[in-house]
């Protein structure tokens, strides 16, 4: 027996133990009372006591029915899809699994009340036309909500971040996901430790940043100058190095750092040396490879504005990077 074909049996025996075996009966119930009333529809349609034993027989199917739709939902999303989250070592809203039920129950409550109109001559789409008026009433009136749990749904199948990631949306909000509901997202902010509550809705109509997984290089550059540099040039050196690289995708320029270290005043040498420290992110050697050449851009462009400023220097040849966790 080759390995497939074993792993495929291992899969129907777990599907047999977990979905059938502990709805046995509700099934064997269903099966058996639907053959009844085929039978009684068949035999005794013409009989006066027709009408007083189908439709009760053909009420308590469709409630079995439904029954086992919900008893298979819950198995389903309560079981079956907890299991494979906790597999993979990922978490899963709860507030998504009732959601995925309850709307599996009502599609099947739905699916049971066309049949049974259907069967015993019963306008269904009439019924549902003499409702719309009251439906889209209903409807207008949870239109926000509904926006709101549609795309709590798309955030769900997208995936653009999930519980306990780090993101970044553009109005500055930056935390960590404590949870995802049904109408909003909770963001705990970092340094404030406040807690932000966004719509699902906004979230899908903006850029998300995710920085979990995401890797961080420091690089340092030492510049040298041959004579003393003086405070307000110092200024204009911090400033024009900023300026250089705020633009570069990649390069967290909000964390650059530029430090002098002062001439010796016992040695006759006057020269003064700047590290300036970059911090690169990415989250792959392709894209980390990619932004060491944009620093090195960067630092070409920093060389030739200090240049117009008549500020002599040189760019030490040895540059150290220094693989880093990001800070968040």
């Amino acid at each position: 027996m080759s390995r497939a074909v074993f792993s495929q049996l291992q899969v129907s025996a777990a599907i047999y133990k977990d979905v059938v075996e502990p709805n046995q009966t509700l099934l064997a119930t269903v099966l058996g009372l639907s053959v009844a009333d085929v039978l009684i529809d068949s035999l005794l349609s013409n009989a006066k006591l027709y009408t007083l034993v189908e439709i009760p027989l053909s009420l308590l199917v469709g409630g079995l029915v439904i029954w086992l739709i919900f008893r298979l939902a819950r198995l389903f999303f309560d079981i079956y899809l907890l299991n494979a989250a906790v597999q993979a070592d990922r978490k899963i809203n709860s507030e998504i699994l009732i959601l995925g039920r309850v709307t599996t129950v009502v599609g099947g409550i739905i699916i049971v009340a066309i049949v049974f109109g259907q069967t015993h001559q019963i306008n269904v789409v009439g019924l549902v036309a003499s409702l719309g008026v009251g439906g889209l009433a209903v409807a207008f009136a949870a239109q926000k909500t509904l926006e709101q749990v549609i795309s709590s749904i798309i955030l769900y199948i997208d995936r653009p971040f999930i519980v306990d990631d780090y993101i970044g949306l553009p109005d500055g909000t930056f935390g960590q996901v404590e949870s995802v509901g049904l109408r909003s997202t909770k963001i705990r902010t970092s340094g404030k430790g406040t807690l932000v509550v966004v719509p699902n809705n906004m979230l899908t109509q903006v850029a998300i940043e995710n920085f979990t997984d995401a890797k961080k290089v420091m690089s340092i550059v030492y510049l040298k100058f041959y004579r003393a540099i003086a405070s307000d040039e110092r200024a204009l050196i911090r400033q024009v190095i900023l300026e250089s690289t705020e633009g570069i995708f990649g390069i967290d320029y909000r964390s650059t750092n530029i430090t002098f270290v002062e001439p010796d005043s016992v040695s006759e040498v006057t020269e003064t040396r700047a590290q300036v420290t970059f911090f690169i992110l990415g989250s792959g050697e392709v894209s980390m490879e990619l932004r060491r050449q944009l620093l090195d851009a960067a630092s070409r462009n920093v060389a030739q504005k200090l240049k117009e400023f008549g500020i002599a220097f040189d760019i030490e040849a040895q540059r150290i990077n220094v693989d880093s966790p990001i800070t968040i």
